[in-house]
């Protein structure tokens, strides 16, 4: 059975079923015209019906001709013929199928096309019959026949238009679920993919950036612990620990790619630095929060590892604080050290809950850390001296 269904939809979606069901109802038509001869407009008015079929799913326009040819066959004689009924039932299904027109604009002009056919029609076919004789009814000469098939075909209107509308609501429907279903699937492998690539950047981080922070340390501690070292390998140890902050420098920008949304265009924007924390804080200000900066200290040129790392503790600590403490009056202080650099970001707000240890475990905090940790220094989170919430990095250099 789902064979037989499925070589149907398949025969009702090929390109030659409109041309194939539309030259059989004109050959239908020749015939029925041979068997029963009408007058050359009747005639002219059928083949056109059953012949512009072929034209309704390349032009569903095409398909009032159908229709509008098909009243005028009936009409114009008092015979009906049967490829008329049909050609005029395929015309209005198209009709309703393709929205030619909004469905009450078509039921209404199949309506009044109904009504005037029968006022000529009706007529004609009570000449043939005569025991069929119109009557008084309030003064008025009326046929109660001609109410009937008005009325019968108005119904017939209805129908086919509604099963073509129908057909293709349930058409949009079914689309409208498939894109939804395409959306989800690509929602999901892009979830995905960023969950794997976070778990790379994660790998990276814990098994890589460790031993490359230990030996730059070590190696730069040995030029001032060992005894008796010559100045070639004294330059030698301190390239060595260059070398390294350099790997731990690329290895940032390596994590910060692969914990970005490939078709983030920030991605691609430059890399914010320390001179753009009055700039973040006014947006701060500017999305109804309180904000101080304050900068102390020699201004040195840092490498751009720290710069950005800076930058995005203050930017993360500012988010926190309008999140968990709105209203709150923050303060932003950036102290530039002989060897290091101390950034610190305090609220006055009700500070963290009273289960939530020394700041929580948010991404946000242990972002933070990371960043710190890849530069060889420390985040401190928690409630601070005089209440509210407290986040303090220190980065030497």
């Amino acid at each position: 059975m789902n064979v037989l269904v499925g070589t149907l939809r398949r025969a009702l979606a090929s390109p030659a079923y409109p041309w194939v069901t539309g030259a059989v109802l004109t050959g239908g038509t020749v015939v029925e015209l041979a068997l029963v001869p009408g007058t050359p407009w009747v005639a002219g008015a059928v083949l056109v019906s059953s012949a512009s079929v072929m034209w309704r799913r390349a032009r569903p326009e095409t398909a009032l001709i159908t229709v509008a040819a098909a009243f005028l066959g009936f009409g114009a004689d008092t015979s009906l013929y049967l490829v008329t009924v049909v050609s005029g039932l395929t015309g209005l299904y198209t009709l309703g199928r393709h929205r030619v027109q909004h469905p009450a604009v078509l039921v209404g002009a199949g309506a009044l096309a109904s009504l005037s056919v029968n006022l000529v029609h009706i007529p004609k076919w009570a000449a043939m019959v005569p025991e069929v004789r119109p009557f008084l009814v309030e003064g008025h000469r009326l046929d109660p026949g001609l109410y009937a098939e008005t009325l019968l075909l108005t119904v017939v209107v209805l129908g086919a238009v509604s099963a073509g509308d129908a057909v293709r609501a349930r058409e949009e429907a079914r689309h409208e679920r498939a894109a939804a279903q395409e959306r989800l699937l690509a929602m999901e492998r892009r979830q995905a993919a960023e969950a794997e690539r976070a778990a790379v950047a994660r790998e990276l981080h814990d098994v890589v950036a460790h031993s490359v922070s230990m030996i730059a340390v070590q190696a730069e501690s040995a030029t001032y612990t060992t005894p008796g070292l010559s100045p070639e390998a004294r330059d030698a140890l301190q390239q060595i620990a260059g070398t390294a902050r350099s790997s731990m420098t690329e290895l940032r920008r390596l994590l910060g790619v692969l914990r970005t949304r490939p078709d983030d265009r920030a991605a691609t924007a430059p890399q914010p630095t320390l001179a753009g924390l009055e700039e973040l804080v006014e947006q701060h200000r500017a999305v109804g929060g309180s904000a101080d900066l304050r900068v102390s200290g020699e201004r040195v040129a840092l490498p751009a590892g720290w710069e950005l790392s800076a930058y995005r503790i203050v930017q993360e600590a500012l988010t926190n604080a309008r999140r968990h403490a709105p209203g709150a009056h923050t303060v932003v202080d950036v102290v530039y050290g002989t060897d290091r650099l101390s950034v610190r970001v305090a609220d006055d707000g009700p500070g963290p809950p009273e289960t939530g240890g020394t700041g929580g475990t948010g991404h946000g905090l242990t972002g933070m850390r990371e960043r710190a940790a890849l530069l060889g220094g420390s985040v401190t989170t928690g409630p601070g001296p005089d209440g509210g919430f407290l986040v303090t990095a220190d980065l030497p250099w």
